[in-house]
């Protein structure tokens, strides 16, 4: 339990409750084995082909005299390997979404707000089923998120980045440090646009979330500080991963075939984002949402906004646009209206 002291210094700081979000992860312990199953399974893989690419590479460098040549070879296989496995994680992205994040994002909605959830592997299959009644196919899933993407990036140049919030004159330098740091804290944006598609049981999800993000770019000074808090949090936290994740790494690629110790920190770099992928992430998007239900509670968007977006950003114009055509009769889309400059 936080102390009154403590606890005031916390919501000082930060507008999300530390021990809440670590009881709803904790609540949704079926969804942290799956993650840790499947971002490790992609270390796995990342090993294993770093192994054999190494090993192949070996092999073939014997074909030359030069004593050195195999080496060469050994580390110039373990680099494809790694890259054709990282094509591979970029093509499943999609179903990652799908079946792993947003179903341990519907999870943790149901819990943030109070409501009961299965126990046990159960709680799997819900969260699943909950996504699959919002969004029928992976693919309306995986749009959805690009969209807003592109529309949050829009949103904090609109805003003119810190040094909206924190004007140092003189000092371009440093806010243009801090703007970077701004923008990398926004990746766990579009995950609580989705948390807020589920948590309204929408039908229609690109209007909703054409209203999500226009909720959050009027509430942002809010959700950028939180989000700031958050990624200073997760990245000393993914150093310390790394760190530790260093001897393993080098010992593993120690008994592989030719020169590849010396990339340990390669390896290191990957555990620690399996377990940043597993177990960091899913809090952040949780500590996250409780700002953002917290902070629009009794909020319609901003009809401003709604415009300065419209006229900022395409993804936005596009999000907008397949939220007409979803309740457009196919014979009458794109009649009587012309296409958004």
């Amino acid at each position: 339990m936080l102390t009154q002291r403590q606890a005031g210094a916390e919501a000082a700081m930060w507008d999300f409750s530390i021990g809440r979000t670590l009881s709803v992860l904790a609540l949704t312990w079926p969804f942290i084995l799956l993650r840790l199953v499947v971002y490790f399974a992609i270390t796995a893989a990342y090993v294993i082909a770093t192994g054999v690419g190494a090993g192949v590479g070996y092999g073939i460098g014997h074909i030359w005299s030069d004593p050195d040549t195999p080496y060469a070879f050994a580390t110039g296989g373990g680099f494809v390997g790694i890259a054709l496995v990282a094509v591979a994680v970029y093509w499943m992205r999609e179903y990652i979404l799908y079946m792993v994040k947003a179903a341990h994002i519907a999870a943790m909605v149901h819990l943030v707000d109070g409501q009961a959830i299965p126990g046990g592997q159960g709680q799997v299959a819900y969260g699943r089923q909950v996504v699959t009644a919002r969004f029928a196919e992976a693919n309306v899933l995986f749009v959805l998120d690009q969209l807003v993407k592109g529309v949050i990036r829009v949103i904090t140049g609109l805003l003119g980045g810190v040094a909206a919030f924190l004007p140092i004159p003189g000092l371009q330098g440093l806010v243009r440090f801090l703007n970077t740091i701004v923008r990398l804290s926004l990746t766990y944006v579009d995950e609580v646009v989705l948390a807020y598609d589920i948590r309204v049981q929408s039908t229609e999800p690109f209007e909703t979330a054409r209203r999500a993000v226009v909720l959050y770019a009027q509430n942002a000074a809010v959700m950028v500080k939180n989000a700031v808090w958050l990624a200073i949090m997760l990245w000393v936290l993914t150093a310390v991963i790394f760190l530790v994740m260093l001897a393993p790494a080098g010992a593993i690629l120690y008994m592989m075939p030719g020169q590849l110790a010396g990339w340990s920190f390669v390896l290191a770099i990957v555990f620690a984002w399996a377990l940043k992928a597993a177990l960091l992430d899913p809090f952040a998007v949780c500590a996250l949402m409780q700002v953002y239900f917290r902070t629009i509670e009794g909020q319609e968007p901003d009809p401003e906004w709604d415009s300065r977006l419209a006229t900022a950003s395409r993804h936005f114009r596009e999000l907008a646009g397949k939220a007409i055509d979803a309740v457009t009769p196919p014979g009458r889309r794109g009649a009587g209206s012309a296409a958004p400059a």
